[in-house]
């Protein structure tokens, strides 16, 4: 069993704890839809626990993190069942983060509410959350302490385009403004990341090159198509020696939830898990030997 640090550490300690001990950046992401189940479960939201926790039993020593999205959750009315699984989480792998892909953005009585829900119903370590309403949109959520918060900087869809990358009078692209702010004013307890998309490695190199101290929650490696190896290169910092000076979590969901079918899915996942850890360590080893 790996070992835990006590719950009010920093989020971002208990994210490179993880990282070191398990010797991994890889995050699954747990995205259950029933229709892709194994034949005997398939079609029953009443297996999304089952599901995800034969996943995590499976994975569990190669992550450095589990983010479970809740719109997967709650559309199966399934929010028991990921109460649940945080616990199996909590239980198995006590010192694996959780981060709560939920993406809310709201302010105010509201924020607070959707706060309280990820912090003291799911019991996250960190949730996913859209800035677009301005940094009292995040505050509420900062009022936790040791919880964290990473921001949608520079997504992996196409229509991320639309508006993350216009420019400002300023002459900077909103993703980098973002960053910017992140780095500097909006960080003043260290529980800020931003999620960056493998899908755009050069975007990915400049939002690093703003914000060289934020850890990045990295999706879109495996189905999206995002590279693992140019991932790391873009946005992971070292030294020669290992130690980690800009942590990168890098999600990987589909690909490894539904690597295989029937009785062998837990056994295929590991293996999709398993390789990608590799792959993204086999990167961060190359880029150390550059350094």
């Amino acid at each position: 069993m790996s070992p835990s640090l006590p719950a009010q550490a920093g989020f971002v300690a208990r994210l490179l704890q993880a990282q070191q001990h398990q010797r991994s950046m890889l995050c699954v992401g747990l995205d259950p839809e029933p229709s892709r189940f194994p034949a005997a479960w398939k079609g029953d939201p009443a297996k999304i626990f089952d599901f995800c926790a034969a996943i995590v039993d499976a994975t569990h020593d190669l992550v450095c993190a589990f983010k479970p999205q809740v719109a997967y959750f709650a559309a199966h009315r399934a929010e028991d069942q990921l109460e649940s699984l945080v616990r199996h989480i909590r239980t198995v792998a006590p010192a694996v983060p959780v981060i709560l892909d939920a993406k809310r953005g709201d302010i105010g009585s509201t924020a607070e509410q959707y706060a309280r829900e990820a912090f003291e119903r799911y019991d996250a370590d960190a949730v996913t959350l859209s800035p677009f309403m301005g940094f009292d949109s995040i505050e509420p959520y900062l009022a936790y302490p040791g919880r964290g918060a990473f921001l949608l900087c520079r997504t992996s869809n196409r229509g991320g385009d639309d508006l993350q990358a216009l420019r400002l009078a300023s002459g900077e692209r909103l993703y980098e403004h973002l960053a910017r702010r992140c780095e500097q004013d909006w960080n003043a307890q260290g529980q800020l990341g931003l999620v960056v998309g493998a899908t755009y490695p050069d975007e990915l190199r400049r939002v690093r090159e703003l914000a060289p101290s934020l850890p990045l929650l990295i999706p879109g490696v495996g189905a999206q198509g995002g590279d693992a190896q140019a991932t790391v290169q873009a946005a992971w910092r070292g030294d020669a020696a290992g130690a980690t000076r800009a942590l990168i979590v890098v999600n990987s969901s589909r690909a490894v939830l539904y690597a295989g079918g029937d009785d062998g899915f837990a056994a295929a996942a590991r293996r999709v898990a398993l390789d990608t850890r590799n792959t993204l360590e086999a990167a961060r080893q190359g880029q150390m030997a550059l350094r």
